[in-house]
């Protein structure tokens, strides 16, 4: 006879009660392992902010000091590194795709690099004393004091970009072998939040000293990143991968050039992904008039350092603000769609900024509105790559999307700079540059949305398979 059964169950103690298991690939997390997770991501991403939000500021601020011209600011501060990573980020990307190491296929390249990105900070603060000492040591031959000190700055600058675009290519990657898909518009909500306090730190109590103490806050800044970022890599732990396919079974070519074959049937051999590459590109692109001669528009207009430093700080407070709710909105809804939404909006807003911001006040107004709604677009659509590219090879169709954008960086720069100095450097322009970027983007954007929908839309969509016809493994 089977024992009877209690009219009420028992009440299940806090032991019995089932836990909520995160998972992707091979790792697993309850709650609490997600919140570590997420802890030692955010303090990694919070190092990386402060030296993405102090050291450009910086060097535009040198660069202008020391004389260079709006094309020169160009070249150096968005070609050059648009080149370094039109070369290596494919190369790298691709590698560690592959590679397969006790500490990971990500972490080996994200922590190499810091060490380099550190030694080049420091550089960048004491170019000033080096270009001294250079065009003393050339005397007659010298091309001039501030050619030297410019020298200096490029040359450290460039080291500072090769480090920075290597772990660049790689972070996203890391993020998305370890966070799980369904909270990855949350997390990048709080990925956003960490770098606008670092922004609103540097900005509001930091950039306004910049002018007497710049190699003070280099070395501090260059420390705090040094630090901070190794210690993320020794504690964030990867899964387990699948064998990259077989070298063997596809020698048609030799060494790089079959990589390199590969490497563009994969990313290419789809036109779908164009569309992903081109749309994103140029609808990123929209912002970079405005952020690059910011601060050459602030000076044109007399706008104080202490000023301008202000203004960006409650622009931060203001995304910080939004940062969360709408990683959730972009978890809930998808981020293609929000993104749509914003690039319409910011289109608003550079024809305003274009027409009406003519001295201090104005473009006060114009900057605050441009960067809260280009924050948007950051937060919203930060994990639109996860969300459309093959999970398996994230990291090289990711630096495919790089490929594009550094080309459209390479000739957006320095053709700014080329129109600003024929056009009385009236930076107004700057916010019509963006006006036509944001249209192009906008309607690429569309475009993509339709063949997302195509492809079963936020509920059934599966990435289409990017290699090309003819390619010799499955």
């Amino acid at each position: 006879m089977p024992p009877s059964v209690p009219s009420t169950p028992p009440a299940q103690t806090p032991a019995e009660t089932p836990r909520k298991i995160w998972t992707v690939g091979t790792l697993a997390y309850t709650t609490t392992g997600l919140v570590i997770l997420f802890c030692w991501l955010l303090w990694g991403d919070f190092a990386w902010s402060m030296k993405d939000r102090a050291v450009p500021p910086i060097v535009q601020f040198l660069l202008k000091k020391f004389g260079a011209s709006d094309m020169l600011a160009g070249l150096l501060c968005v070609s050059l590194p648009a080149v370094i990573g039109l070369v290596l980020g494919p190369i790298i990307s691709y590698k560690s795709d592959r590679h397969r190491g006790r500490w990971g296929r990500r972490i080996p390249f994200l922590l190499i690099p810091t060490p380099i990105a550190v030694l080049a900070i420091a550089g960048l603060a004491f170019s000033p004393a080096i270009g001294t000492h250079l065009d003393q040591f050339l005397g007659p031959r010298s091309w001039g004091l501030n050619p030297c000190i410019l020298f200096s700055l490029g040359l450290f600058w460039m080291l500072f970009e090769f480090a920075t675009i290597i772990a660049n290519s790689i972070y996203g990657a890391l993020i998305n072998d370890v966070v799980p898909q369904p909270v990855l518009g949350r997390f990048y909500g709080l990925f956003r939040a960490l770098s606008l306090l670092a922004g609103i730190i540097f900005n509001y109590w930091i950039f306004g000293k910049a002018e007497t103490a710049y190699v003070w806050i280099c070395l501090g800044i260059g420390a705090l990143y040094g630090v901070g970022f190794t210690i993320m890599c020794l504690k964030v732990k990867e899964g387990q991968y699948p064998a990259p396919p077989p070298v063997a079974a596809r020698q048609a070519l030799p060494g790089f050039f079959q990589n390199a074959k590969i490497y563009f049937r994969e990313c290419f051999g789809n036109s779908y992904y164009w569309w992903f590459f081109g749309a994103t590109a140029v609808a990123g692109l929209a912002t970079g008039p405005v952020n690059l001669f910011s601060i050459f528009f602030a000076t044109s207009v007399d706008m104080s350092l202490a000023m301008y430093s202000k203004c960006l700080a409650l622009t931060y407070c203001i995304s910080l603000g939004l940062a969360y709710p709408l990683g959730w909105l972009a978890d809930k809804v998808h981020p293609l769609r929000i993104g749509i939404a914003v690039l319409a909006l910011y289109a608003l807003v550079t024809l305003w900024g274009g027409l009406y911001a003519r001295d201090a006040r104005t473009f006060a107004i114009a900057l605050v509105a441009h960067g809260v709604i280009a924050g948007i677009w950051v937060t919203a659509t930060a994990s639109l790559g996860q969300r459309l590219l093959p999970k398996a090879e994230f990291a090289q169709f990711a630096s495919a999307g790089g490929i594009v954008s550094s080309l459209a960086w390479m000739l957006l720069a320095p053709v700014s700079g080329f129109l600003l100095d024929h056009l009385h450097h009236d930076y107004r322009y700057t916010f019509f540059f963006g006006l036509g970027l944001t249209l192009l983007g906008l309607l690429g954007c569309l475009v993509l949305h339709g063949k997302f929908m195509a492809l079963g839309g936020p509920q059934h969509y599966v990435a289409p398979e990017g290699r090309g016809p003819g390619n010799p493994y499955p």
